[in-house]
């Protein structure tokens, strides 16, 4: 099995297609195998890496709970692109995935060309902050007292998590079985040193209102405690566009694979053309991020000099 080494854990990933590289990262309650639909479809055109975070087997889960921390999560993003020797990419992240993307690029902007955020602000909002809080605490435990068969029902008839059943039962299924063979000691750790302890997207306004990297939120219309932070989002990072998809919970990209696939294609689309967001002020993408991108018939991936570029190449920032 193929894995990458990060700090204190081994990180198992896969990878397929040729092309620029697109980094997808996972939520809380889904794995490597929740990007299937994704990886799929852009693995045609992108280099497509997705990996499994530490706590979800095949990747380590380590016994000592302080390797959780959700600063390690952003850096396993960058030993995943180190191992791979990759110097920049498009992130698509998920929930606690879109979370990690979100510090990423305010701590690697260089690294990062564009970012999916989707379903990203559980327990950000202030006033579903104490709640959270004692959520988390209670869920950590149970995860180790009942084990991963008796939480996984509990989680996917959750009311940001139940719609995926009403429009695909196969899918749901899928999804609830994936969650029975998660390790407990994983989940708890995850969930108690990651999620509980990582700071509010609302607190980080100030750095997010600096950061230029083209991002796309997206978000449910019926995932209650992200709806109004995705707004926040919104209105303070310059380089954001937002797509709230309708009749629709937390999982969006299982829920509505079609449609989720199109809003990221297009978005990646628009900034590998330079046209997102175009004209509108205080979003220009500085110089030195400029790089192209070639297609060619070998699927290769070449760096092409802006002042040399033919009309074969397509540029990828202005």
């Amino acid at each position: 099995m193929p894995y990458v080494e990060a700090a204190g854990a081994k990180l198992y990933f896969e990878e397929c297609g040729y092309g620029y590289p697109i980094i997808f990262i996972h939520e809380f309650a889904s794995d490597i195998r929740g990007w299937e639909a994704q990886v799929r479809y852009f693995s045609r055109s992108y280099r497509c890496i997705a990996y499994n975070a530490r706590g979800y087997p095949p990747s380590d889960v380590p016994e000592d709970a302080s390797l959780y921390r959700w600063q390690f999560a952003v850096d396993d993003i960058a030993a995943i692109m180190r191992d791979l020797k990759i110097e920049r990419a498009h992130l698509v992240g998920l929930s606690m995935g879109g979370y990690a993307a979100l510090q990423f690029g305010l701590r690697y902007p260089e690294k990062t060309s564009a970012m999916v955020a989707a379903s990203v602000g559980s327990g950000s909002h202030p006033s579903h902050r104490d709640a959270w809080l004692r959520e988390t605490s209670v869920l950590a435990r149970i995860f180790i007292e009942h084990g991963m068969v008796s939480m996984s029902e509990r989680i996917a008839r959750g009311p940001a998590r139940i719609q995926l059943k009403y429009k695909d039962q196969k899918s749901w299924r899928d999804f609830v079985v994936r969650l029975r063979q998660h390790s407990a000691l994983g989940m708890s750790n995850t969930m108690a040193r990651c999620q509980a302890l990582r700071p509010s997207l609302h607190d980080l306004r100030d750095q997010f209102s600096e950061m230029i990297v083209p991002v796309l939120l997206a978000v449910g219309d019926e995932d209650v405690r992200c709806l109004e932070t995705n707004l926040m989002l919104k209105s303070t990072l310059s380089n954001a566009g937002l797509w709230i998809c309708p009749n629709s919970g937390h999982a969006i990209n299982l829920e509505e694979p079609f449609a989720f696939n199109a809003q990221v294609e297009n978005f990646l689309s628009a900034v590998e053309r330079g046209c997102w967001r175009r004209g509108f002020p205080g979003t220009e993408v500085a110089a030195h991020l400029r790089w192209c991108r070639r297609a060619c018939r070998d699927n290769s991936s070449v760096q092409v000099d802006p002042e040399t570029a033919d009309a074969g190449v397509v540029c990828l920032h202005d």
